[in-house]
């Protein structure tokens, strides 16, 4: 354990200094990363240029307990950490102790930190590790200098397959070149129900079949590039109303409705080559015939529906087994027992490892689960890993890593994406564009995670007109901050609000603003006063205050979302996205204005 832990610290600390090697590390040729493949080149159903299967051990090879391990992945945070860090401490313990498969990562690091961690933890297995993370909307959702994509529902909203096909294709190449092998993306739930507390936005739209086309475009990004692609979650996630992480959503759906909607883009997927599926914590009692069993625990969802009837052949992999929707009934120990028994390959961020693999042994030697059973979850396992390479090469190269991740061209993809998505809902008074030289209020509407909503933004619209005024709400914000909004809207010739609400895990209200900020826009727009609405995530946002008379969806807080928002307000970029959902009762799919961006001389 010392060698391990001194291994870890020089390699941090050195960048790509090598550490002294255990004697089963297998040497490691120079072999630059896998490079982007053009759209339309490499057929929805081929092989990916991954690497062949070669030096993976025999599954019999292993221990019992060791084959029990390469299931578990657990979450490890993405942040700086010191060589005598208690989080170092209990890493090298997962990986030279149970021996797990994989790692699930956090956020926080730079791409630089990410890898040299990787890169020592792969040097303490035995085995190579299969590292994955959620890159829903690209690497910076993980690590500091990652490329930014303003989500899916904005590549919905864009209809270009080739758009999510590029978002794939960056994403692979950023992730590959920090140590991550695998994206927990894309999400292929149908979000047909306004009042999702957490799908929303990562939905590509409420319409089955553009759902799976996007998918499939997003899932061959990723794979023509040397990632594993994810889509999640099975059998959709789409309809809840509420969030998994609390608690275990019913829903209340037949069969022939799952047919018709929610497998739809799971079978495109499918049919497009995914490499995993990962399960949701949703009850489907009238599937199942059980009204308090998550679908991961389900050999119906996933042993009939997935594998027998849809024909995947993949890796199945758990959503968190940590969230309210399992733990809270089932435990770390029998949850994992029967995700493997139901069909489960990888299990995800149990809340105890030991715990977890104790109890797959301790089934497999009572005869609970068949060996078989367990073997064949092991066996796809290393063939992942045989195809990505990892047998030959598991480390990274630290001085390739300021060449692959970031780059202007990337920035430059994302940028033209978040300008494609801007979709103008309404603009009933024709403030869009915003007329020439007029004295604006921008009023921020942000949640209490975030300060920076609304700074890209008017940073990009001051120079284009005569003045601007900034002014922020937050949820604890009193009766002194919206009467200054009152006092300086009346003062204005445009009041612009640009809202912050995306789903975040745990916080089932952060898709809606607070009712105190609605109302206020609510009062302003029905007094007569010029608002634009901008949306800088949930396009539903437009239900709290149905009198704003302009409303444009940017569908994230990002800055080049937030700077593409306001050269589309000043008139330098077109609008011509469309929505991927309706917006009822107003508002249909496929709904948008068009506005052609000005040209140099002014005119329209």
């Amino acid at each position: 354990m010392k060698h391990l832990v001194v291994s870890l610290a020089v390699l941090m600390m050195a960048g790509c200094s090598r550490a002294p090697e255990p004697e089963w590390t297998e040497p490691e040729p120079a072999v630059a990363p896998a490079v982007g493949v053009q759209p339309g080149v490499v057929p929805i159903d081929a092989e990916p240029p991954l690497r062949p299967r070669e030096h993976a051990p025999s599954v019999s090879e292993l221990s019992l307990r060791d084959k029990a391990a390469q299931l578990i992945m657990p979450w490890i945070g993405g942040e700086y950490w010191a060589s005598d860090a208690d989080a170092t401490h209990q890493t090298l313990q997962l990986v030279s102790e149970e021996r797990v498969g994989g790692f699930v990562t956090g956020s926080g690091a730079s791409p630089y930190d990410l890898a040299a961690k990787f890169n020592a933890l792969q040097r303490a297995s035995r085995l190579p590790l299969l590292v994955a993370a959620d890159l829903e909307s690209g690497p910076a959702q993980r690590f500091r200098g990652g490329t930014i994509f303003p989500g899916n529902m904005a590549l919905g909203a864009t209809g270009r397959e080739d758009d999510a096909y590029a978002v794939g294709r960056v994403i692979a190449r950023e992730a590959r070149a920090v140590g991550i092998h695998m994206d927990f993306a894309p999400v292929v739930d149908v979000n047909n129900n306004p009042a999702n507390p957490i799908i929303n936005i990562r939905s590509f739209g409420e319409d089955p079949v553009h759902v799976g086309r996007m998918g499939a475009a997003f899932i061959r990004g990723l794979r023509d590039n040397g990632v594993l692609a994810t889509a999640k979650h099975f059998p959709g996630h789409g309809d809840t109303g509420a969030d998994s992480h609390i608690m275990l959503p019913v829903i209340r759906t037949d069969r022939a409705r799952l047919d018709s909607i929610e497998l739809v883009p799971f079978r495109i997927a499918v049919h497009a080559g995914v490499d995993a599926v990962m399960t949701a914590h949703i009850a489907l009692p009238l599937v199942t015939g059980d009204s308090a069993l998550p679908a991961t625990l389900s050999a119906i969802v996933v042993d009939t529906i997935l594998r027998g009837e849809m024909g995947f052949r993949g890796l199945v992999v758990t959503d968190a087994l940590n969230m309210g929707a399992v733990v809270n009934r089932y435990g770390a120990a029998q949850a994992a027992v029967l995700a493997l028994k139901a069909g489960a390959d990888i299990l995800l961020m149990p809340t105890d490892v030991r715990a977890a693999v104790d109890a797959i042994v301790n089934a497999v030697a009572s005869g609970d689960i068949p060996l078989e059973r367990l073997e064949q979850s092991v066996q796809r396992v290393l063939d992942a890993k045989e195809r990505l390479g990892l047998f030959r090469r598991r480390l990274v190269d630290l001085n390739q890593v300021a060449r692959h991740v970031g780059t202007r061209e990337d920035r430059q993809t994302a940028e033209a994406i978040a300008r494609r998505s801007l979709v103008l809902v309404r603009d009933d008074s024709g403030l869009v564009p915003l007329p020439e030289a007029r004295r604006v209020l921008v009023v921020a509407i942000n949640d209490e995670g975030s300060t920076a909503l609304g700074t890209a933004f008017t940073q990009q619209l001051r120079p284009g007109v005569q003045s601007l005024q900034l002014l922020r709400i937050f949820p604890a914000s009193g009766p002194l901050s919206y009467d200054s909004v009152r006092i300086a809207a009346a003062r204005a010739d445009v009041v612009v609000v640009i809202a912050s609400a995306r789903p975040v895990s745990w916080q089932p209200n952060a898709v809606a603003i607070p009712d105190s900020a609605a109302a206020l826009v609510q009062q302003l727009a029905v007094q007569g006063l010029p608002v634009v609405v901008v949306s800088a995530g949930s396009p539903y946002l437009i239900g709290q205050m149905p009198a704003a008379p302009s409303y444009l969806v940017t569908w994230s807080g990002s800055e080049l979302a937030e700077r593409a928002a306001a050269d589309a307000l000043l008139g330098r970029t077109d609008i011509t996205g469309r929505l991927p959902v309706s917006l009822p009762p107003w508002f249909v799919f496929g709904s948008g204005l068009t506005r052609i961006g000005r040209t140099s001389n002014g005119s329209r």
